[in-house]
């Protein structure tokens, strides 16, 4: 029997270095997350996820409510017809004088067409 096929066997036991074994878990986990982006780009709409651009204003700070408004291509004063919440309201939101209360909120974000969550600061 080769050195191959017998550290195959049920039960065997490979011994390596712990910084070879944490550079296969990184990798693995990669490859799970890359998985996860490409399940998500072949069965979901495009409209659901932020560009890069728009990613990178959301971590720099920026508020969810106003990037998100900025990707699906609307004016306060449009969101605010669209959603039934008032512009100044809104505005208020967005600049983090409110924090905007939960049915506010959940009439902007089926108004965005985005979950409650993705609009929590």
């Amino acid at each position: 029997m080769s050195a191959r096929n017998s550290a195959v066997r049920k039960g065997a036991v490979v011994h390596i270095p712990r910084a070879k074994f944490e550079e296969i878990l990184r990798r693995v986990q990669d490859l799970e997350d890359a998985l996860i982006l490409l399940k998500a780009e072949r069965g979901h709409d495009p409209e659901a996820y932020l560009p890069g651009p728009l990613m990178k204003r959301l971590i720099g700070g920026e508020h969810p409510l106003r990037v998100w408004r900025d990707c699906r291509g609307f004016t306060v004063a449009a969101l605010a017809t669209r959603s039934g919440v008032g512009a100044s309201y809104i505005s208020e939101i967005e600049t983090g004088k409110k924090p905007g209360s939960v049915a506010a909120l959940k009439k902007l974000a089926a108004a965005l067409a985005v979950g409650l969550d993705d609009l929590a600061k």
